[in-house]
């Protein structure tokens, strides 16, 4: 399987390859994508309840702060960005680093032919693609993952993505937690010990750090199995795995 790369570069290219971009977008746009401030759903009815806002708002930004390997951040935004979607746009992935795999998309329940895959040439052109995409009112979705954001920038993605409609999921390293933000919400992920006979599982403890409008300060853990592409809340000791609450991440 493969997605759609659009390598950029400096010069005039980046302005004729974002009109390609423009016109993929359109043609994947399907029905009508609802407007802004619509709710998103995470993908599970359990983790919607606790989130204060019961899922996302399109135009907004969201935050997944997390550290080392297998820290399922990605894993818990490519299903929120699955949801977003559903009604119609597209799904980009900005991938500087050229590491993205478009089976995992395809594996969270997102339809190939609705995704685009970008891969600039440099810190700049991923800044500029940022913005670029972000005012496309076709996208549904742009999941990126910027190291480095100033104020200023934050700021203009912030007002794009609250023009354009789209929602905006950055996957960002754990020097980002000290740095302003202009995100809507903002999560920390954090890889927990495996539970002992659930080597297929991975555990993760998710902190919301900060919700606008809302309270913040709470957390929860749970467990994610990659082969099935379901998410379980992790059962306190002594609980059975039946007595467990689940959340089907391929499910509508």
């Amino acid at each position: 399987m493969s997605s759609q790369n659009l390598p950029l570069t400096p010069g005039p290219s980046p302005r004729q390859l974002i009109a390609t971009l423009r016109a993929q977008i359109a043609r994947l746009e399907g029905s009508h994508r609802p407007i802004s401030g619509d709710r998103v759903s995470s993908g599970s009815a359990d983790l919607d309840r606790w989130l204060p806002g019961r899922g996302f708002h399109r135009g907004t930004l969201v935050e997944w702060l997390a550290a080392g390997a297998g820290h399922g951040a990605e894993t818990l935004a490519l299903g929120v960005a699955r949801e977003a979607a559903r009604a119609g746009g597209a799904v980009v992935v900005l991938d500087g680093s050229q590491a993205f795999y478009p089976p995992a998309a395809v594996g969270a329940g997102i339809e190939l032919e609705r995704l685009i895959v970008v891969r600039p040439a440099n810190g700049a052109d991923y800044v500029w693609a940022l913005d670029q995409v972000l005012r496309c009112t076709g996208v549904a979705a742009l999941l990126a993952r910027p190291d480095r954001l100033d104020g200023r920038t934050f700021r203009r993605l912030q007002l794009a993505a609250e023009e354009a409609g789209g929602l905006a999921l950055l996957v960002r390293p754990p020097e980002a937690r000290s740095e302003p933000s202009w995100a809507d919400v903002r999560f920390w992920v954090e890889p927990l010990p495996a539970a002992a006979g659930r080597a297929r599982g991975r555990r993760l403890r998710i902190d919301l750090l900060h919700c606008r409008g809302s309270a913040s300060g709470t957390s929860i853990e749970v467990e994610i199995d990659d082969e099935t592409h379901t998410l379980h809340w992790a059962p306190a000791p002594g609980q059975s795995e039946a007595g467990s609450r689940k959340w089907e991440a391929t499910a509508g």
